[in-house]
């Protein structure tokens, strides 16, 4: 008969018992693709705290949303830089916009890919916050203004949806920003598209190299006073049960690699899609010490990745995802 744990060894010494036996599948229909695009053209800029991503140009982002849709990725997310920046973020709602053309771009060029759009207002803005600010220059004390920047994210969404968007995922954390947006992408005939939420985004030291890539340091002050604290979980619960009422058809968990118990509670506690955020400096730390051949790159990118499926997400925005599609297809 054997001892107990004799019988898990034998499930364990062959890879294909270990494939029959696996309780968690990572597979590339879980990926998506965050890009980013810039005005100009024939540009491919690499980001050097990124290493293999680029700032690119409609007709290189593209071509690159083609390359995606070659190797089977579901999904790409855009960001976009922005020829101008100004208080108000105008680059954000414009119908010339950088994100509005890249929409369009590739809607007509590539046919089965999903294209979902951050919505928010810290690419646009020439401060780098993600609304529209009031600030005392004499005091230094600034605050973002909640209901005006609503207005705002409401015109953004509904520019991307008339470009194209299949989904729009704002990311800002203001408050009532689904609901205003659900109202809005309703009014204006799009009740079909869905919003993927920012639910649980917490103010977090892991996004450094994601605001070299987009261009989005804020030029005062922090974000604090509208993402998350990272010491608190129960309050996650709160904002996603909140955006779930007001209207979200997906709930997102960003960063991932550190909040893999939020994710978790998340997916126990409420019957929603959930996607996670890899984020730039979970990405970057792995890049910077596989550079120096401290570790496998592949084997801990995909562990993670892994890691991330396991804790309960049904999506994964991941700067890995060109790269996991080729290694799950191996």
């Amino acid at each position: 008969m054997g001892f107990p744990k004799q019988r898990l060894r034998r499930l364990r010494q062959n890879e294909n018992i270990r494939r029959l036996v696996r309780e968690t599948h990572l597979s590339i229909d879980d990926l998506i693709m965050p890009l980013f695009v810039r005005p100009g053209k024939g540009i491919k800029q690499l980001i050097p705290s990124m290493p293999g991503n680029y700032q690119m140009s409609v007709d290189k982002i593209t071509e690159e949303a083609k390359e995606l849709e070659g190797l089977g990725i579901p999904g790409i997310i855009l960001f976009g830089i922005p020829e101008k920046k100004d208080e108000m973020g105008s680059g954000a709602y414009a119908d010339e916009g950088i994100i509005q053309e890249a929409i369009i771009a590739i809607k007509k060029a590539v046919k089965n890919i999903l294209v979902i759009t951050d919505v928010c207002m810290c690419e646009y803005t020439d401060h780098g916050h993600c609304g529209f600010v009031r600030r005392d220059d004499k005091t230094g004390h600034f605050e973002v203004d909640n209901d005006m920047t609503l207005e705002l994210l409401v015109k953004e969404s509904v520019s991307h949806a008339k470009a194209g968007a299949d989904i729009v995922a704002p990311s800002d954390m203001m408050d009532g920003r689904v609901g205003a947006i659900r109202d809005g992408l309703d009014e204006n005939g799009f009740d079909h598209i869905p919003i993927m939420a920012y639910s649980a985004k917490y103010s977090s030291g892991f996004y450094g190299p994601f605001r070299e890539a987009a261009e989005s340091t804020p030029g005062f002050g922090d974000r604090s006073s509208y993402q998350m604290d990272p010491h608190n979980a129960i309050e996650a619960l709160r904002e996603v049960s909140l955006d779930i009422e007001e209207g979200a058809d997906i709930v997102m968990v960003k960063p991932a690699l550190a909040y893999l118990d939020i994710i978790r509670r998340i997916k126990d506690s409420f019957d929603h899609p959930v996607a996670a955020y890899n984020v730039s400096g979970e990405f970057s730390i792995v890049k910077a010490a596989a550079e120096k051949g401290w570790i496998d790159e592949k084997r801990v990118a995909l562990e993670i990745l892994t890691g991330i499926k396991r804790a309960g997400a049904d999506m994964i925005l991941t700067y890995w995802a060109k790269d996991a599609a080729r290694w799950l297809k191996k």
